[in-house]
Order: structure tokens, then sequence, then C-alpha cells
């Protein structure tokens, strides 16, 4: 039977943290094992790892950020599969059986699997994250620029050795956030993706609600940009140092443009929104029209919900961005 590790990288996390390796200590594959790296936490979450004794293994490193977190953990895991789950997210009992499951159907580098998205008190919300699943080979339209659709850095299973293709990636200051998206997006280069439509963990979020414009614990959306950008940039380094494979300039990605339109169109004057689609919507029309992952009635309904934001009435503006940028605004009150 072929060997999984659950990766756990934590920083500061201690209120979560116990939840995330009980939920990896609960799997119901036999061959799963735990490993946590710490990096260089500051709180309690040294103690709480500590109590697990050999239960599981435990890396206790400076701090580095994310993506020194990720290149220790794939330093130190031997098993042919890696889940780098978030300490703060957890996995379902089943979700290391139903991934091999879909591992052993074919010659697949990751797996990946939808996440009910909790609050952070641990609260379900009725939403979950994708909403769209990637094709097989989404690395070659990977090539072309397009990020395909994909879960968080918990909803991802990935071969060990494909991720060693092109990992570790460089630590600069630019890159020391956002390892989940070299993993996620590099590991399409060399090989083939899997979905499995159906929820096998919970991912946390912990300031976004209904009335929120962004979705996410990294970025807020007027910093999203630019750290796309930057990691679109690095990613580009290591595709054509590691696997000499030359990457598009510019990249494509719905996610990406969504953050730069609500920044630009929510809470704007009505002359400021009508300039903005004018003159700077093309990416964000191109990134819907175009979109290869997305069926005609999604196009047409983001395309008419888009256009609302040009209507003189502000708060219908705001709640259509609201709408388009955050998962939990289209649940209402049924977030809380």
């Amino acid at each position: 039977m072929k060997s999984v590790t659950i990766a756990i990288c934590n920083y500061n996390y201690e209120r979560f943290l116990a939840d995330a390796i009980d939920s990896a200590l609960a799997q119901d594959y036999p061959h799963t094992s735990v490993l946590v790296v710490d990096d260089g936490s500051t709180d309690g979450s040294r103690d709480i790892i500590s109590r697990y004794g050999t239960r599981i293994r435990a890396v206790f490193k400076e701090n580095g950020g994310q993506t020194s977190a990720y290149n220790r953990a794939l330093d130190e895991i031997r098993s042919d599969y890696v889940i780098l789950l978030d300490a703060d997210d957890l996995l379902y009992p089943n979700a290391v059986t139903e991934v091999m499951r879909r591992f052993d159907s074919a010659d697949y580098v990751k797996v990946q699997f939808r996440l009910d998205v909790i609050s952070r008190d641990g609260s379900m919300t009725g939403v979950t994250v994708p909403h769209s699943d990637a094709p097989a080979d989404c690395g070659t339209l990977l090539r072309q620029g397009w990020l395909y659709p994909s879960p968080p850095a918990s909803g991802n299973a990935y071969k060990a050795s494909a991720l060693r293709r092109f990992f570790p990636i460089p630590e600069t200051s630019e890159g020391r956030y956002g390892a989940d998206f070299f993993a996620i997006y590099g590991v399409a280069l060399v090989g083939q993706v899997a979905s499995i439509a159906q929820s096998l963990g919970a991912y946390r979020v912990h300031k976004s609600a209904p009335k929120d414009v962004s979705f996410a614990n990294s970025e807020k959306n007027s910093k999203a940009p630019k750290a796309y950008a930057a990691r679109w940039g690095a990613l580009r380094y290591v595709a054509r140092n590691r696997l000499n494979i030359d990457l598009p300039q510019s990249f494509h990605d719905f996610s990406h443009e969504k953050a730069i339109f609500c920044s630009e169109v929510y809470d704007a004057p009505l002359v400021e929104r009508w300039r903005w689609f004018a003159f700077e919507s093309r990416g964000y029309l191109h990134s819907i029209v175009a979109n290869p992952f997305w069926g005609v009635p999604k196009k047409v309904g983001t395309l008419g919900l888009s256009c609302l934001c040009l209507v003189p009435y502000a708060p219908l503006s705001n709640y259509v961005v609201r709408f388009i940028s955050n998962p939990l605004a289209r649940r209402g009150s049924a977030a809380h």
C-alpha cells in the first residue's frame, strides 16, 4: 500500500493547530503519517505539538515564511504522496482514502477536492470551494497563461516526486508567502490533475463575512494583484530553470482580475465605475469571456452581474461586487 504524509505547516496558530493535527491522525487510510513543521511560532504552538509525542513527527525551525516551511516539509517526508494541510484547516476522516482511490485510477500528479468553508469558530457556512473542477490536462492551458480552478492549499494531494521536480522554491522576499501557488500550478506542468467533486475537508476563513468584499486569509483585494504577479514571475523562473518550460510573460485568472475589479469599483462614485469599465476592464472581461474552464451560462451570468455595477444606485453596485467576489455573500445570513 502506498504511503501518504499529511504535512502541517504552522505559524502561530495555537488556537486551531490541535484540531488540524487531530483531523490528520483520524484518517482511516492505514499508511498515513503526520508531519508538523513549526515555522518559528512565538505562541503556544510548540507546547501543543510536543503533547502528541511519537504520534506525529515534529520539526521546529526558525521563522522563514510559508515557502520556507514547504521546502522543509518536502525535505523531511519520505512517503509517496503528501497533503500540505494548513494549520487552521481540517481534513475529514475519509479524505486520504478517497484521494488514494483516485490516484490509483490513473497516473495523476495531483488530486484536488472541494472544501467546506467554515467560520473562525468552526461553524459551517454552507459554502464550498472551488466552484469549478480542473480539466485533467490543465498544464496545456497553464502554458498559455491560464491559471486553472483549484481549492486552497489544504484541498490538494500531490505525488511527492512530482513536487520535487520544481521544489525547493527560492526563498526571496517576494516569495516568502504563497507557497501553495507554486505547488498548485507548478505540479500541473509535470503531469495530469484529477478533481473530486466532494468535500473532504474544511477551509477556515478568519475575517470574511457576507458583507465583506474580500474572501481570503492571505491578502486583501488591494494587495492580491501585486502578490499574484510576483508569484507568477517566480513560477516562470522556476519553470524555465528547473523544467525547461517557458511560461508567458502574463497570465489569465478570474480571481486575480476580480481582485482588481473589486478594488476599483467597490464604493466608487458612478463616474469612476463607468470610467473603469470603459478604459480599464479589458483583462477582467477577457478572464470571463475567454475563460476555458467556464460554460456559457456562467460567463453570461457573470457578465450580466458585472454590468449592474454601472447603475446609479450605489448599494446595488456594492452588493453585486460582494456577490461576485465573496462566496459567503451568496448565502446571506446562512454564513453566520
